[in-house]
């Protein structure tokens, strides 16, 4: 993979690991998360006006990947609300680049399996047991949130699939990211308004600003890998991107006081030496 490439992806992995930290820094973990998605799609409809309409062959995969980054946002929430922002992250953002690329190289396009995608895909899965088993220590990650870690990054492996496939017929990355992330707020907004009402508003009000950042962030981050993936395999910029693992272990130390002992150390570098390979 070429130099700038690796340094766009690397890039996009910082942002994403930043916004989910101000998701999980928030005393409403629901919400804050609703407003980085409508703040995204806010932005993105005012350049979407500017921008080539993607090409009729994307619609399809826009429309899926709309629902699924909905469902995405509703278990990211749900994940960071039952438990520690390192460990659910690490799980959620360190199972899908394996799962993506076994079946982004069976069913989705011909993108053969090197050694260094296999091996990195064990890695990775090693990695990931065992933050699995360090969260099973007392304290660390409740079951429940464990269940919606590995629920969304099932959900994380297909969106990436749909959305590789998608942007690749679209003719325009930023466009595709654009139409994306206006279509995925609607269903969020819609439910919330319907269970939590007067809340949302009220939320919105207080903690506009953490949206419009965390807005930016995620944006920029999904448009910088969505760019990468039209020059690279999808494999491995997805799994280069999860490199946000080390990120986020970093942060969430820095940050949210979390413990960083040699066994969350281990797992997230284990992770990161997957990753790396895959990205081979």
């Amino acid at each position: 993979m070429p130099l700038p490439i690796i340094g766009v992806v690397l890039l996009a992995a910082l942002l994403h690991a930043a916004w989910n930290l101000l998701v999980r820094g928030g005393a409403d973990r629901a919400l804050d998360a609703l407003l980085v998605a409508v703040s995204a799609s806010a932005v993105s409809a005012a350049a979407a006006a500017f921008l080539p309409a993607p090409a009729p062959g994307s619609w399809p995969f826009l429309a899926a990947s709309a629902g699924l980054h909905a469902v995405y946002f509703a278990l990211l929430a749900e994940a960071y609300r039952q438990g520690d922002f390192g460990p659910s992250y690490t799980l959620m953002r360190g199972l899908a680049p394996p799962l993506v690329a076994l079946a982004g190289a069976a069913w989705a396009w011909p993108e053969p399996l090197s050694p260094g995608t296999v091996l990195g895909a064990f890695t990775v899965a090693a990695g990931v047991l065992a933050m699995a088993l360090l969260a099973r220590a007392p304290g660390a990650l409740p079951r429940r949130a464990l269940a919606f870690a590995l629920a969304n990054a099932a959900v994380i492996a297909v969106y990436t699939l749909v959305d590789g496939a998608g942007v690749r017929r679209a003719g325009h990355a930023v466009a595709y990211t654009a139409w994306v992330f206006v279509l995925d707020a609607v269903p969020l907004a819609a439910l919330a308004l319907a269970l939590r009402g007067r809340a949302v508003l009220l939320h919105a009000r207080r903690h506009w600003a953490r949206g419009i950042v965390g807005g930016a962030f995620t944006l920029g981050a999904y448009a910088l890998v969505l760019w990468a993936m039209t020059r690279a395999p999808v494999a491995g910029v997805a799994a280069l991107r999860e490199t946000s693992v080390v990120f986020a272990t970093a942060l969430a130390t820095w940050r949210l006081r979390e413990p960083f002992g040699p066994g969350r150390m281990g797992a997230a570098a284990l992770v990161a030496l997957g990753v790396a390979l895959l990205g081979r």
